[in-house]
Formats: structure tokens, sequence, C-alpha cells
């Protein structure tokens, strides 16, 4: 079965840090057509932060996400702070004091990362929100495990459905937040949130098959 070291993995936070600040104007721009414009500002700086206190140190991708999880809640405004911020601590919490990290490990971190979300917002799939890419992404990875398909499989099949929803929100009217004021005017955009969801959750899955041995 293909697992990774749990030990050896904290420059994958690093990698999403470096994918998020790479797309900060790309983020904000597309926050700024139905939002505040701040999306990738806002992440930029909280990941950027991460980057610069992790980078060069040996920590485990249990470490590296929780000192992740712990600057989005407390050092970053925006309402992305508190969410993102959850999802990585509980990320944390399910592979802490785990050495290696299997396919299913992976999918309590997962499952374990959008119930905190969904615990302290109350949106849900086809709101026009980061959900839209997490759900199909969690499933995405559930159901490719059930049929047997390896870690390595599934994970690629993650990203596939990550992106998949990022592009569908394009068609959503947004339902929560600020955007929701514009109704039928949000159409035709991107959701900034489930775009930055996108990039996050395709760094964690190609640098965990980097690592699985």
């Amino acid at each position: 079965m293909q697992k990774m070291n749990n030990a050896a993995a904290g420059e994958i936070v690093v990698s999403m840090a470096r994918a998020i600040i790479d797309n900060r104007a790309y983020l904000s721009e597309i926050d700024g057509k139905i939002g505040d414009g701040d999306h990738g500002i806002n992440m930029a700086k909280g990941f950027g932060l991460v980057a610069d206190r992790i980078r060069g140190k040996e920590l485990s991708l249990a470490k590296a996400l929780e000192t992740l999880g712990t600057v989005l809640m407390t050092e970053i405004g925006g309402s992305m702070g508190p969410l993102y911020g959850v999802m990585f601590t509980e990320f944390a919490q399910q592979i802490d004091q785990v050495d290696q990290v299997d396919n299913k490990t992976f999918s309590r971190m997962l499952h374990a990362g959008l119930t905190g979300i969904q615990e302290i917002g109350s949106a849900k799939v086809g709101d026009k929100t980061l959900l839209d890419t997490l759900v199909p992404a969690v499933e995405a990875f559930d159901k490719a495990t059930s049929e047997g398909k390896s870690f390595d499989e599934a994970l690629e099949l993650l990203v596939a459905a990550a992106e998949s929803g990022r592009d569908s929100t394009v068609n959503l009217i947004a339902r929560i937040g600020r955007a929701s004021r514009l109704g039928e005017r949000s159409l035709g955009v991107l959701d900034a949130g489930a775009t930055s969801c996108a990039l996050i959750l395709k760094e964690l899955s190609e640098g965990t098959r980097d690592r699985l041995q």
C-alpha cells in the first residue's frame, strides 16, 4: 500500500504558499468582480507569513499544517481566514502522531477539514463558495479509493474534481457573503474561494504524490 512519510512532508505547505502568492493578483481580480477584492492579498499575507516561518525547517506535514491553520485564524483578515484556518487545523489533528499517511488517513483528514468548515458556516454545494471545490474533490477521492484505485490515482482524480468544481462556480449565483447581494449579476465569474481551494488541493495532492512510497 502506498504511504507518505509525515515527518518529511512539511515542505508541501511551502509549495501551497508559493502557489497562493504566485496567484495573488489573479485571486484578487476574481474577488473584485463580485466581492471585496482582497482575497488574494489576505491569502498571500497569511501563507507568506507561514512560509517564512517554516521554510528550511524539517517539519512534519502535521506541524506545518497546524502552523498554517493558526496563522490563518489569528493573523489575517477577511472571511476566509477562519474557514481555511479551521480546515488546516483539522487536517493537522488527523495526522498528528501518524508516521505514515495512507489513503484512509488522507480521507479522514479531508473529511475532518470539510466538517470543520461546515460547522462554522452555513454554505452548501451550489452556493458559489469553496465548498463547490472541496466537496466534489473529497467525494472523488473516496470514490476512487472504494473502487480499488491506488492512492496516487485517487489523488489525481481529486485534483480533477476540484478543478471541475471550481469551474462550475462560473454558472452559479452567489448565495453566501457579500457577493450574494448581487443576485444574478454574480453569474459568469469564478468564485475566488473555490479558486484558491483548487490551488491548495492541487499542491497538497501533488506534494503527497511526489512523496508516496
